[in-house]
């Protein structure tokens, strides 16, 4: 067959992804490259957290330090490796993208990382060039796909072929160690590793455990992305326009956070008026009317992959909030301040499920499912739990520097007409908190003197 008369070998090409040619370094560590594979925060990101004096987060440091939580965990259960199928936690070891939602539901791509250190990465095939500019990643495989999609029957076999390469790295990075971490896998792959001889344990403890800490550039990723998420919301905020739908205003959350740099929403939590009781209603055609109240979950995984978790209520028009409006507001506020305070260092997860603020009676029944919760590439460990959920759901630790947390309140009435959602994400330092979350509140429902 003839070649095509548009193809170039591969010494003539234009953008060769295999070799890394010397370019510029942005301020985060990362290639001045217009072509690069990478992909990261744009020019308007750069400038906006320029102009706030934001320290920028040094890549290479960030990702070696994820490498060594990692590997700490690994060498404290005597595990000789972890195989990770959830995208976030392939993320967090390898810093690595491939169309991570398609992936979240595809399991297609994989990672293995030895209790030494030793990262090999099982791609989506055609997918060698998207680690290629990452040396912690030291080879490339492929041979992870056994889900019923892409193997059908098949499933077994090629379970076993993955099984078989496991073996191979686990031998020749982990010795004699048969104990294997795996985070989250298809029954076929399972059973596969267990027939290969492996002692399979839970990952997600490990993974969990070691994304729990934040290292320095971690925090400064995490400002960064904050930062464009505040300033996407902004851009939503000024957006709210009596006679909009939810949809046209909530889209240009998406906008601010991809036109920075950001990756997507993990939700679409964002209602007016009575959608706003009960929680958890997504955005829709609704159109917006005068003096109602819209509530906002970002969800947002913006910049660096990072998660920005925060959550408003505005007031829609130009007048002022009715008595109830601004006694649900203002209920939740003291609801999140109160409890943030109570955050520091060695404090027990469970005594701040004892001393958090009381909701009032009519509002427990529609509770959030949390008073506060973890967060890094996405929520993340822990959770902690309301009185009412603790005997079923809870369980117990301590806050630790460097975890960051989400402290939150959704308060709504039962049969009330509409509710607040507020929500800010704080960093445990050394000696109490800090909030990371920059972000104004509602001025015209916290105001006590009017209305």
């Amino acid at each position: 067959m003839a070649a095509s008369p548009y193809s170039i070998d591969g010494d003539a090409r234009k953008i060769d992804p295999y070799k890394k040619p010397e370019f510029a370094l942005k301020p985060d560590g990362s290639l001045d490259d217009n072509d690069r594979v990478e992909i990261g925060p744009t020019a308007p990101a750069f400038a906006e957290w320029q102009a706030l004096g934001l320290e920028l987060p040094q890549l290479p440091a960030m990702r070696e330090f994820r490498l060594q939580r990692l590997v700490a965990e690994l060498q404290q259960r005597d595990y000789g490796g972890i195989v990770l199928f959830d995208p976030l936690n392939i993320r967090y070891a390898t810093d690595t993208t491939n169309m991570q939602l398609w992936i979240a539901h595809n399991p297609a791509r994989a990672c293995f990382v030895s209790a030494s250190g030793y990262i090999a990465l099982f791609d989506f095939h055609g997918g060698d060039h998207l680690s290629a500019h990452l040396p912690l990643v030291r080879e490339v495989r492929s041979g992870a796909s056994f889900y019923y999609f892409e193997s059908a029957v098949r499933d077994d076999e090629h379970a076993d072929k993955f099984a078989a390469q496991i073996d191979e790295l686990m031998r020749a990075h982990s010795g004699a160690n048969r104990r294997l971490a795996v985070d989250k896998i298809e029954i076929a792959g399972l059973r596969a590793l267990e027939r290969a001889g492996f002692e399979v344990f839970p990952g997600q403890e490990v993974t969990e455990l070691a994304r729990v800490i934040k290292g320095p550039d971690e925090i400064r990723a995490m400002r960064c992305s904050i930062a464009a998420c505040e300033a996407a919301m902004a851009e939503m905020e000024a957006a709210i326009e009596v006679g909009k739908s939810e949809n046209e205003i909530w889209a240009e959350l998406h906008a601010g956070n991809i036109k920075r740099g950001g990756e997507w929403l993990e939700t679409r939590i964002f209602s007016s008026g009575p959608r706003t009781n009960p929680w958890f209603q997504e955005s829709g055609p609704r159109i917006v009317g005068d003096g109602e109240l819209l509530a906002l979950d970002t969800d947002m995984v913006g910049t660096y992959g990072i998660c920005c978790d925060i959550s408003r209520t505005w007031l829609s028009g130009d007048g002022e909030p009715t008595d109830y409006q601004k006694w649900l507001y203002q209920v939740g506020y003291e609801h999140v301040m109160t409890n943030m305070e109570l955050l520091k260092p060695g404090v027990s997860f469970r005594e701040i499920t004892e001393k958090a603020h009381r909701l009032p009676e009519s509002c427990i029944p529609n509770r959030y499912g949390v008073v506060m919760h973890g967060v890094g590439l996405c929520d993340e460990y822990p959770c902690i739990r309301y009185r009412e959920d603790y005997d079923a759901y809870g369980y117990d630790g301590a806050f630790e520097p460097g975890m960051v947390i989400c402290v939150e309140v959704y308060l709504g009435e039962v049969g009330g007409r509409e509710g607040v959602k507020l929500e800010d994400q704080v960093l445990i330092t050394d000696d109490g908190f800090e909030n990371l979350t920059r972000y104004p509140f509602e001025q015209r429902l916290l105001d006590r003197t009017s209305g």
